[in-house]
Parts: structure tokens; sequence; C-alpha cells
């Protein structure tokens, strides 16, 4: 009867843990903002480690993210130029001096792969907004300059922009 209560209460704390995982659902929400960005303008504010996707003057969809470590953010603006839904990674060559023993490409939906359920490439480098499948890192000064979303998240984006959507990053 021990060894029932014991591994019931293991399963439930099995499914628990999935249904309150971090990123297992969308982590956004509508916000009033005072910013007077157009519709459909994306917003990085790496101090806030968030992004606003502006649905209307004054209203946006607010996501956490994680942004660049120290030395590695950035500013300015760019468009979304390419949507890739489980995209294949090739590390680019700034990371691949800090990690010289990273195979030449990771496979799309692989499970190692940093881009996550999907990636929308910048223009005017190597950065991109995309999913992560370590959604510990959302919320940090985590990566070589990219925004990290929950895969939830990224989704949804991703359903809502199109290419040439105007992306503007500040500190």
């Amino acid at each position: 009867m021990r060894r029932k209560i014991i591994l019931s209460a293991a399963v439930a704390a099995a499914i628990a843990a999935f249904a309150f995982a971090p990123g297992s659902a969308q982590a956004h929400d509508i916000v009033s903002v005072k910013d007077s960005y157009g519709p459909g303008t994306i917003v990085i504010r790496t101090g806030e480690r968030r992004l606003y996707y502006f649905v209307s003057a004054g209203e946006a969809i607010r996501y956490p993210v994680g942004v660049g470590r120290a030395g590695m953010q950035w500013s300015g603006e760019a468009v979304i130029n390419g949507k890739y839904i489980e995209p294949a990674w090739s590390a680019p060559a700034s990371i691949r001096q800090d990690y010289s023993s990273l195979p030449s490409v990771v496979p799309g939906g692989s499970p190692h792969n940093p881009m996550g359920a999907a990636a929308m490439t910048l223009s005017g480098g190597e950065y991109a907004i995309h999913g992560t499948n370590a959604p510990s890192t959302i919320g940090g000064f985590v990566s070589h300059g990219c925004i990290r979303m929950y895969n939830a998240d990224i989704m949804d984006l991703y359903s809502r922009v199109g290419v040439g959507t105007r992306v503007v990053v500040t500190r």
C-alpha cells in the first residue's frame, strides 16, 4: 500500500511539474503603453527583458525575453528578413570562438538546437528573434545578441508578423 501511495505521489508531482513548467503556456499579456509606435511594430527593451508587439496606438502584447549578455547587447533598428519553423542552426564565427566543440550544424527539431520552435532573422547582422529549448534563460542576459522567447510565445508572435516587420531594439 505504501508503495502505491509513493508511486501515486510521484506521478502527481510529475504531472504538476509538466503542467506548470516554464514555457508550457504562453507568458505574454496585453498592456497599455505610452510609446507611439505604429501597429505591427516590434519594440525590444533589453533593460526590461521584454518584447512589445504593438497592436494599436497605446496597446501592445508584452512578452518576456532573454537578451544579450554584457558586451553582446545591441540597439538600433532592423526588419524581419526571414521566418523559419524548426530551423537548423550553424553557429556564427563569434560563437564558435567561445564554443569550438559545437557541431557544424544542429538539426531543426533537435533538443540541442538553440533556435527552439521557430526563428525570425533580422536584417543587418547575425541576430534573430527565436524560441529556446532552455526556458529558464528567459528573463536573463543570456545570449550572444539574439532575442530568446518561450517556444509558445515565438509561435504566437510568428503568426502575427511577416517579413518586413519593423523591429526597434532599445536599452
